[in-house]
């Protein structure tokens, strides 16, 4: 479970060391943060409606509640935009992805072995770049 920030109304803090504290993401909850990473910058519910439609159907009520809870979970910001809010991620989709993976490997009995398995998974060019930024961090 994520942790909770009395500070920022018990919305949950990402960034933690403890991989185990991200919160989980639901089906139209990932979609929303697609969206929203796929846009970069601030977009307010009615934006992110029209982002969502050309593949679903998705009622503005129902975008505008997925918000408000990814806020909660700590996963954006928000900022009042006339009437309503407009919502931006806390982390990049690169970031995110680098905690997801924390998180799996956290789970692993033996991390040595789920990162030879991993490594082995990869294709060929994604393993050139790992031994490439694995060179510039000795």
């Amino acid at each position: 479970m994520a942790r909770r920030d009395p500070d920022k109304g018990g919305r949950a803090s990402v960034g933690s060391s403890d991989p185990s504290t991200l919160p989980k993401l639901g089906a139209l909850e990932a979609r929303v943060m697609e969206a929203l990473w796929g846009r970069g910058g601030w977009s307010t519910p009615g934006e992110v409606v029209e982002m969502l439609n050309p593949e679903r159907d998705v009622a503005y009520t129902t975008v505008m509640t997925i918000l408000v809870r990814l806020w909660r979970k700590g996963l954006l910001e928000r900022r009042k935009d006339g009437r309503a809010y407009a919502y931006h991620p806390v982390q990049s989709r690169e970031e995110w992805t680098a905690h997801r993976m924390s998180e799996v490997l956290a789970i692993a009995d033996n991390r040595a072995e789920a990162l030879s398995r991993f490594v082995d998974s990869m294709e060929p060019s994604d393993v050139n770049q790992l031994r490439r930024l694995l060179r510039i961090t000795r």
